[in-house]
């Protein structure tokens, strides 16, 4: 069974003080970090120095999303800043493999995220080329949206797939998690959620971090 991550966004946490927020999800297994180009999504977030000084500081490993253009070329920059975990969108890629290889030949997780419109068929014979699926249930670029359920059948489809060719994969969500939708999206395959809002909104952010990763170690069907 693949391990239950919860991997808390960093985009809801308070960037003028963000190492005592780095500091809150100390419980969490990953930062994940939205890295946002202001042409692949809209909005502009940070860039490699942030990045670098963040891997420095933060007391969990870093899983960077990268929702920028031309991900061949920065990708592996990410890498050598100090992440440990690096996702490209499929749209973003000319070669998906390639960058792959060259991430993981640099010891770094690479992990490839489809927009909730692109298909997952054409990458399922490529499972064993990335250590994680990124199933966006979001539009990206933006966070506090709302959970699109129609992406639950992709999130299916991609884990059934995992187990039919024995691939050692993860299956990441990342958009509108939370206590209402994380049974949910625990039935249909995922094991790594991205919260941000639900994580960096509750009074207890560490007492957050253990419910929802409670909630999709025991899903219920009422959940």
């Amino acid at each position: 069974m693949a391990p239950v991550l919860i991997n808390p966004s960093i985009l809801s946490a308070d960037f003028v003080n963000l190492e005592r927020d780095l500091q809150r999800i100390a419980t969490a297994d990953y930062a994940h970090v939205d890295v946002m180009d202001q042409h692949f999504v809209p909005n502009l977030t940070i860039g490699l120095p942030v990045v670098r000084r963040i891997a420095e500081v933060s007391p969990v490993p870093l899983d960077v999303h990268l929702m920028v253009e031309d991900a061949d070329r920065w990708a592996p920059q990410y890498a050598e800043a100090g992440a440990r975990s690096v996702t490209f969108h499929a749209e973003a890629t000319q070669a998906p493999v390639r960058l792959a290889r060259e991430l993981r030949a640099g010891g770094v997780r690479a992990s490839v995220a489809l927009r909730p419109a692109t298909p997952v068929e054409p990458f399922l014979d490529l499972l064993a080329e990335v250590d994680m699926v990124l199933v966006m249930t979001v539009e990206p670029g933006f966070g506090g949206q709302a959970f699109i359920e129609g992406t639950l059948a992709k999130v299916r489809r991609t884990r059934e797939a995992i187990v039919a060719t024995g691939a050692d994969t993860w299956v990441q969500v990342d958009g509108g998690v939370s206590r209402d939708t994380i049974g949910r999206i625990a039935r249909a395959g995922a094991n790594v959620f991205v919260a941000g809002s639900a994580v960096y909104g509750a009074d207890d952010v560490a007492g957050e971090i253990a419910a929802l990763r409670s909630l999709a170690e025991h899903p219920t069907t009422e959940a």
